[in-house]
């Protein structure tokens, strides 16, 4: 079996994937998180495991957009929850006052913020694709450059490790889901899973529409643990909703909910019911 994930070699995507993935299954790189995503719309891989949600910047944009709006017919099958420690890595030890540049995805920059006011306020932010695509850029370099990835990325690259525990809270962690179509994809049930959904339009700027969407669910006793909005990419004010709900979406208090919250909005999609992590 083929798995996408956002790489090249030496990402946290590519230790998740490690930590969950059954035996035999070919591991496939991809530049970026969408195109991971749409390797598993097009047919190029069977499954894809990308970043969701991360415990101290929270969703991972591009993951919920390209779901709701790109890849209609792709689902969330699982998800793992992975933790996350942040090194600074250089091509040779060097004194951080000496470093001039520091290379990472935007997310592990934004994740160690503290630690670099604080310990190289003085070096240059530079974004990269992602952290291993960092540690890859600077290991090869003469200048006083570093990168924020992973222990796994050093040794991959040849790098020397400057800092361990870069981050800026010692939990850090994100939640990464396996992706498959919808054809392939099997949708856990019952009260012990979860089901994510996206909905949007319907009168959302009318007084008390969320109220009255939300209501569908408080009502049938389905209990929501995460909820957030994104735009639409239409009009300002326009947006989409996020939702994970307790239960798998087969389960009748769960399934009844969401028909009673379909008459509500103008689209509503279940973007997977899965085991959830740990459960």
């Amino acid at each position: 079996m083929r798995v996408g994930y956002l790489g090249p070699a030496g990402t946290y995507s590519e230790e998740a994937l490690r930590a969950s993935a059954p035996e035999g299954v070919e591991e496939v790189a991809y530049p970026t998180i969408h195109d991971a995503v749409m390797a598993v719309h097009d047919g190029a891989v069977a499954r894809a495991v990308v970043p969701i949600e991360n415990a101290l910047e929270g969703s991972v944009a591009v993951t919920l957009d390209t779901l709701a709006t790109e890849a209609t017919d792709v689902r969330i099958e699982s998800e793992v929850v992975q933790p996350i420690r942040h090194s600074l890595v250089a091509p040779r030890s060097l004194a951080l006052e000496d470093v001039r540049r520091v290379v990472s995805h935007p997310q592990a920059t934004a994740q160690c913020a503290r630690f670099l006011r604080e310990r190289l306020p003085h070096a240059e932010r530079v974004f990269a694709p992602s952290t291993a695509d960092a540690v890859r850029t600077v290991a090869g370099s003469a200048e006083p450059v570093a990168a924020l990835g992973s222990r796994l990325a050093a040794e991959l690259y040849g790098c020397a490790v400057l800092a361990d525990d870069a981050g800026d809270h010692p939990d850090n962690v994100t939640r990464f889901v396996w992706l498959a179509s919808a054809r392939n994809a099997v949708d856990a049930t019952g009260p012990q899973a979860k089901t994510s959904i996206v909905f949007w339009g319907g009168g959302d700027r009318s007084p008390g529409w969320l109220v009255d969407v939300l209501g569908e669910l408080s009502s049938r006793s389905v209990n929501l643990t995460r909820i957030e909005s994104r735009p639409r990419r239409t009009t300002l004010g326009h947006y989409m909703f996020f939702a994970d709900l307790e239960g798998g979406a087969g389960w009748p208090p769960v399934s009844e909910a969401l028909r009673a919250l379909a008459a509500h909005v103008d689209e509503l999609r279940v973007l997977g019911s899965y085991a959830a992590f740990g459960g």
